[in-house]
């Protein structure tokens, strides 16, 4: 079985949580476990992302939702590319 990188919890999510202790780096071909289905799925990394960070699942576009874990958790701020790195400096909580 291949190493697992990120896990996803329901298959609408738009974003994945890094879980290998080393982090990813920028340009390191991933694999992801959905937790919803049991199913497994592949993504280039395009930045270097840190271990518990998310990363793209999709291209998400500025003012977008974004889902982790099956909950809304925030809107892009900014595009935010398939295999980027999702994180303070392109999204935000929608309370403020």
């Amino acid at each position: 079985m291949p190493t697992t990188h990120f896990i996803v919890h329901d298959k609408k999510d738009t974003v994945g949580v890094i879980v290998d202790e080393n982090g990813v780096k920028k340009g390191q071909k991933l694999t992801g476990w959905v937790m919803e289905g049991d199913a497994t799925i592949t993504l280039q990394a395009v930045d270097d992302v840190p271990l518990g960070h998310k990363i793209a699942l999709k291209d998400i576009r500025k003012g977008e939702t974004i889902l982790k874990y099956g909950n809304d958790i925030g809107k892009a701020v900014a595009d935010i590319g398939k295999g980027r790195h999702a994180h303070v400096h392109n999204m935000k909580t929608k309370r403020w």
